[in-house]
């Protein structure tokens, strides 16, 4: 139990606030069922998922038209999530766009991933839709 506790209240991986905000107080609450506000909350929520291994929770919240199946999405516990830099934020009502940057080590190779990701919003919560990758 004291180990959950601790979890809950180390740093968010996807850093929000410059790393101020504990997981309990910032991506915990949607990995637990409610719905991200914008899009830019559900793209730090995937990229914690992602991080913690909540795979289940990536797949969830990506949209059904491009969704690959629940069998492709395995935690790689190799992977070290270092770190997320949202460069841009594109709210709308219905579509949105976030441009970011996320850093891991795979078997001690750094890697960067530079994504730009669409996402819409259908019966109040927000899905991932797909991403282009700028570089």
């Amino acid at each position: 139990m004291a180990k959950q506790n601790s979890a809950a209240n180390a740093a968010c991986p996807c850093g929000n606030h410059d790393g101020k905000d504990s997981y309990a107080t910032c991506c915990k609450q949607y990995h637990d069922g409610a719905d991200a506000p914008h899009a830019e909350a559900l793209m730090r929520s995937r990229y914690s998922a992602y991080a913690l291994g909540l795979m289940h929770y990536v797949h969830a919240t990506w949209h059904a038209s491009t969704r690959p199946p629940l069998a492709d999405f395995a935690h790689d516990a190799a992977t070290r999530w270092l770190g997320l830099d949202v460069k841009k934020f594109v709210p709308g009502e219905t579509e949105a766009t976030v441009e970011f940057v996320a850093r891991s080590k795979i078997g001690g190779r750094a890697q960067r991933l530079h994504e730009v990701s669409r996402f819409v919003k259908e019966d109040g919560r927000w899905f991932y839709i797909d991403g282009a990758f700028p570089e």
